[in-house]
């Protein structure tokens, strides 16, 4: 397997404050990746290195086989699938569900005079019959409620058919019943081996998906722990990750946390 993302020493430093610190961090194709944290931990900025979007200030990012600083991050990044709150923000309320998920082959948001393929509708239209979104089609982006508009983005994000997918937070915002539906269908994504590689962060080990292979754990900007979930999500790194004494209970490939009862 070859490595869709290298960091090497990577720093993201602004003003006087380290918000990434000496990461080192490898993805290879079909990995899926979870990375976990509390607030302010990095994780974002972390994303935002692999979706070439910022640079670092130290050390070196290989993306892709690319190394930022060294290529042209607006020929790059249409190879990256990204599904984002920062995105979404992005996009126009008056935009149409299915032109949300088709305009991600030009890489913009928004129709203006760019034309598409039959082909390209088609793939939009499967895309969102797979993520339970079908039926929204028709509707515009302002109208969605936030589960709806997780799976409108996701499906934007493998519009292309990206070597590397990107999910900051997918199920934040979610009722329980709208966070179970979209980390099943994260699992079937997962599950298949045709898919790319996957990173999604998260603040809850509740929305880790079936079928992810491997975790990362951030805290203050730095590297606590990463490596295959079944040995590195543990019981003494998450204290380390979160600063408090946790339980963690696994049922299939899912897990759940809570604070240790004295």
């Amino acid at each position: 397997m070859s490595d869709v993302l290298a960091f090497a020493d990577v720093g993201v430093r602004r003003g006087g404050t380290a918000l990434l610190d000496g990461v080192d961090w490898e993805v290879e194709e079909g990995q899926r990746w979870v990375v976990l944290g509390p607030n302010g931990a990095g994780k974002t900025t972390l994303l935002q290195l692999a979706a070439g979007r910022i640079h670092p200030t130290s050390g070196v990012a290989g993306i892709l086989g690319e190394v930022l600083g060294a290529v042209d991050v607006f020929e790059l990044r249409p190879r990256i699938g990204l599904s984002s709150s920062a995105l979404a923000a992005q996009i126009p309320d008056h935009e149409s569900v299915r032109d949300v998920v088709v305009t991600a082959s030009y890489g913009v948001v928004g129709r203006w005079r760019e034309s598409y393929h039959e082909l390209d509708h088609a793939r939009a239209d499967e895309l969102l019959a797979a993520l339970g979104a079908a039926h929204l089609s028709g509707r515009t982006f302002g109208t969605l409620s936030e589960g709806e508009r997780k799976r409108v983005q996701i499906a934007r994000a493998l519009m292309t058919d990206p070597e590397l997918m990107l999910l900051d937070e997918p199920a934040a915002g979610l009722d329980l019943g709208g966070r179970e539906d979209l980390v099943t269908r994260l699992g079937e994504i997962a599950a298949d081996l045709a898919a790319p590689a996957l990173v999604m962060v998260t603040h809850h080990v509740e929305e880790i998906p079936p079928h992810f292979t491997d975790i990362l754990l951030l805290r203050e900007g730095r590297v606590v722990a990463q490596g295959p979930i079944e040995i590195t999500l543990t019981e003494d790194n998450l204290a380390a990750t979160f600063g408090m004494e946790l339980t963690l209970e696994q049922h299939g490939q899912r897990f759940a946390a809570r604070a240790r009862q004295a």
